[in-house]
């Protein structure tokens, strides 16, 4: 009995470093969890040469869910998941068998999934040419890291039609860059920039031509990087169109092709059995030059706008900023570059232009797709005297007998030895005093040097600078902000525009709204907002806010163009959108299309993103979010007005809980409690929002029978019953949907919780109407005991 007892732990003893090993190399079973900063080992394909788990990142509280090289010292990552929104110190990864890789934040709350559809997980595996899957019991492939590629392709991996790599946003930033590389449906392989903000692509700066319309063989519709290191178009017909012909012996490489941060995709190899301090070496880059291969009609380049583009010994554009211009950020070498002073249209330009302004004159530069004018014959001192004298001139390009001239903001500058010419970039000679205060000081020194001893002389002067500043006043118009364009009117040019503000436009929280016209650039309607409520002598404080909310730049915004602060006199000038608010459409005799609705539901979710975490240090917090306070565009767009507004409103308030903001209805329980006012106010109204873009109804309606009722209580119980068509029973499109509608609705419940903390940032909120991420049943809004 003894023997038999010592016998089976003599065996266990044995078999348990197998098991061990078995459990954190190359295979690893469901309930397996790593954990960020915790300290335990990466888990390891067989040979070790690759390793899934968190990658610390620069900023040391965060960590990146990733594959990587584990045999080189950099831990070059090839793979990684939820880039624009890593994990913080004591995240979780756990395997699942219902959803595959789930991803947690220390709070629980889910940040990233593989979102396992098709079959239970048994256990995942990282094999040892860098993919990480997830098998069934019968080892059936549920999930690969191979078929969601990032930025990096691998040796046996492959991109069918339809695949995207996206560059990453800076070298050590893993949130979305902006190129992309694409196998298109005819065959063709792309890279091209990308608008950020709506992932629209940009004109191509790469193309394959393996595209034949005549010939559907001779058409590509696979890239393949093979075990030997070739990467090449799989045409149909079964030929190869190689886009490097240099093979390296995976048995003594590690390969990898990368779209690069700054949009070079290029080929790498490592040597395995590297014994000093090894780089990764460059087999091939495409394009050979991206400084002079990007030249669409949008976008700014390679490089930022006002950057100028030059190719390293890497084949990879370094990025400079022109004498009289810094980098907007610091941190970024390849992003915009600003004016260091101003040098415009301001006050008294023309006197003053020939002792502020100077040129800094460089050889073989262009920006080429940023020309306005074209002087043809020129001379260069006519070139360099014409932008002088032109206060929209930026830079003057003098080549040949011919002179582009060109403003701000630049874009695809490059230095090119083919440019075979000069330019010319404007700058200041020194730090004077802006506008019609530069050239009045002047004037001030000289006349009171040759008046000085006459009183009545000296009164004629003082009397002249009256008027002249009177002049100044009238002409508000031409006062713009540089760094906002933000324009300051008098209260005068407001009333004519506006006709005495006899057009009324509508009436809200912050005040009354009136059409009117002015032509300021392609604009010739504008909206006038005059402001209510406003703190008295806030003069200073009113300025900054207005400047801080002329800085928003959003495609989900509606744009301030100017404002007014005279006397008592506060007001906003806005462009005019003629198509109205969400509210008129919504409520309307037509509905807008089901489709429309969810694009402008996500739409105004991407506004108040940016409002709350991406436009400044410090969020802004609308206070109002309604049907009523969204505009639409001509093209359909959903635009958030009067965000900011808020804060004019409450500049004396040290908290914003002191004076209820906002419509019955649409506001959070927090408003009528002695809590804090946090962004999560609008995260409620944007769910009341939601239910009513979905349903096409006003959050409190009244039935036929005039009992009054409340959207989001008919849409809990409708969801905890599973009734949540009948509202959308006369909408085809919707009641074939019912997967989004389902999912918009469970979207809607957990915005408007009472609990702010269990309502969703709008980041997360985005994600979910993305379809990034699962929305989980939401709890009952009101109480916290079922489920819908």
């Amino acid at each position: 009995m003894s023997f038999a007892i010592f016998h089976h732990l003599l065996l266990l003893t044995i078999l348990l470093p197998f098991s061990f090993v078995a459990q954190t190399v190359g295979n690893f079973p469901v309930g397996a969890a790593l954990t960020a900063g915790g300290g335990a080992s990466p888990w390891l394909s067989p040979s070790g040469d690759f390793a899934f788990g968190f990658q610390q990142l620069e900023n040391k509280d965060l960590f990146l869910l990733s594959v990587w090289c584990e045999k080189i010292p950099e831990k070059t990552i090839v793979w990684y998941a939820n880039g624009d929104n890593p994990a913080p110190s004591g995240s979780k990864v756990e395997l699942t068998a219902d959803h595959g890789l789930v991803s947690r934040n220390p709070t629980g709350e889910q940040i990233w999934s593989s979102n396992i559809t098709n079959g239970q997980v048994s256990h995942g595996v990282m094999e040892d040419n860098g993919n990480f899957v997830l098998q069934n019991g019968s080892h059936g492939v549920l999930w690969q890291s191979f078929d969601h590629p990032t930025d990096t392709f691998l040796p046996t991996q492959s991109l069918e039609i339809g695949g995207v790599l996206f560059s990453r946003r800076t070298e050590t930033n893993f949130s979305q860059g902006r190129f992309q590389l694409r196998l298109l449906e005819d065959g063709n392989l792309l890279l091209n920039p990308i608008n950020l903000e709506t992932k629209l692509a940009y004109d191509a700066y790469y193309v394959s031509r393996t595209s034949d319309t005549r010939n559907s063989s001779n058409s590509g519709y696979r890239l393949v990087f093979d075990a030997a290191g070739g990467l090449y178009i799989l045409k149909r017909g079964g030929d190869g169109f190689f886009l490097s012909t240099v093979t390296v012996p995976s048995s003594d490489f590690y390969q990898r092709a990368t779209l690069n941060f700054d949009g070079v995709f290029a080929q790498y190899s490592y040597p395995k059995r590297s014994t000093g301090s090894t780089n990764w070496s460059t087999i091939f880059t495409q394009p050979e030059n991206i400084c002079t291969a990007i030249n669409g009609t949008l976008g700014s380049g390679a490089c930022g706008y006002n950057s100028i583009c030059s190719l390293n010994d890497k084949q990879r554009p370094a990025c400079t900023c022109p004498q009289g211009f810094s980098l907007l950020d610091s941190n970024d070498e390849h992003g915009n570059c600003k004016p260091d002073s101003e040098v415009g249209c301001e006050g008294d330009w023309l006197s003053s232009m020939e002792d502020s302004v100077d040129f800094v004159e460089l050889n073989n530069t262009d920006w080429p797709k940023s020309d306005y004018e074209l002087l043809r014959p020129s001379r260069e001192e006519e070139c360099r005297n014409s932008c002088l004298h032109d206060c929209l001139c930026a830079v003057a390009i003098f080549r040949r007998s011919s002179c582009s001239k060109k403003k701000l903001p630049l874009s695809n500058g490059r230095l090119d030895r083919s440019v075979d010419g000069k330019a010319f970039v404007k700058i200041k000679k020194y730090n004077s005093l802006p506008g019609e205060r530069k050239s009045w000081r002047a004037v001030i020194i000289a006349e009171s040097v040759l008046l000085g001893s006459s009183v009545f002389i000296n009164f004629v002067f003082c009397l002249r600078f009256f008027f002249y500043l009177r002049k100044l006043r009238k002409n508000g118009q031409g006062r713009i902000s540089v760094e906002t364009n933000v324009h300051c009117f008098t209260y005068k040019e407001l009333a004519r525009a506006t006709n005495d503000f006899k057009q009324e436009l509508g009436r809200g929280a912050f005040g009354v709204v009136y059409k009117g016209e002015m032509q300021i650039g392609s604009i010739s309607a504008i909206a006038v907002k005059e402001l209510n409520d406003l703190v008295q002598n806030g003069e200073k404080e009113f300025k900054t806010e207005v400047h801080v909310i002329g800085r928003t730049q959003h495609k989900n915004l509606v744009q301030l163009i100017g404002f007014c602060d005279e006397g008592h006199h506060r007001l906003l000038v806005y462009e005019y959108l003629s198509k109205g608010t969400l509210a008129q459409m919504l409520f309307g005799k037509s509905k807008p299309s089901w489709s429309l609705r969810i694009e402008m539901a996500s739409g105004i979710a991407r506004g108040l993103l940016y409002l709350h975490e991406e436009c400044s240090n410090t969020p802004i917090i609308h206070c109002d979010i309604k049907p009523q306070n969204i505009l639409i565009d001509d093209k359909c767009n959903a635009r958030i007005s009067d965000f900011g507004l808020s804060k004019l409103l409450m500049m004396d308030q040290s908290h914003t809980r002191t004076t209820i903001r906002g419509t019955r209805g649409y506001i959070a329980p927090e408003w009528f409690m002695r809590t804090p006012i946090t962004v999560k106010v609008d995260v409620y109204s944007f769910g009341v929002t939601l239910l009513e873009i979905v349903y096409c109804r006003r959050s409190v309606y009244t039935e036929t029978d005039g009992e009054e009722m409340i959207l989001i209580d008919w849409a809990y119980d409708s969801c905890r019953e599973g009734t949540l068509h009948i509202l959308v029973e006369d909408d085809v499109d919707a009641m074939n949907d019912r997967e989004n509608l389902e999912r918009l609705v469970k979207i809607a419940i957990w915005c408007v919780q009472e609990d702010p903390s269990l309502r969703p940032t709008m980041r997360k909120v985005l994600q979910m109407l993305e379809g990034v991420v699962e929305v989980p049943i939401p709890p009952n809004p009101y109480s916290f005991s079922a489920d819908c």
